[in-house]
């Protein structure tokens, strides 16, 4: 299965998507913060699951990190309570 970074500042957020993803029997890690979540860039990487508004600014900036980088076959899924449709798109 994947090997999934969860990237929420709400702790009960984050610990619901960790726990479902689990269950379905991927490996999940947890940051609650852009200095977290780019700590675990060098780890082996399938999907992040990243929420666009943390303490440290804006999930965007590691969605920048990664192009920099040229991280190959690494997908992002955006959850946000974001509604705006410049956010959707």
């Amino acid at each position: 299965m994947a090997n999934i970074l969860v990237v929420e500042d709400e702790p009960a957020i984050a610990e619901s998507v960790a726990y479902v993803l689990g269950k379905a029997g991927h490996t999940t890690s947890v940051a609650g913060s852009l200095k977290e979540a780019r700590a675990h860039l060098g780890a082996p990487l399938e999907l992040i699951v990243l929420d666009l508004m943390l303490p440290d600014g804006s999930g965007f900036d590691l969605i920048v990190d990664l192009e920099h980088e040229r991280q190959r076959g690494l997908a992002v899924i955006v959850l946000s309570s974001r509604d705006a449709e410049a956010d959707r798109v």
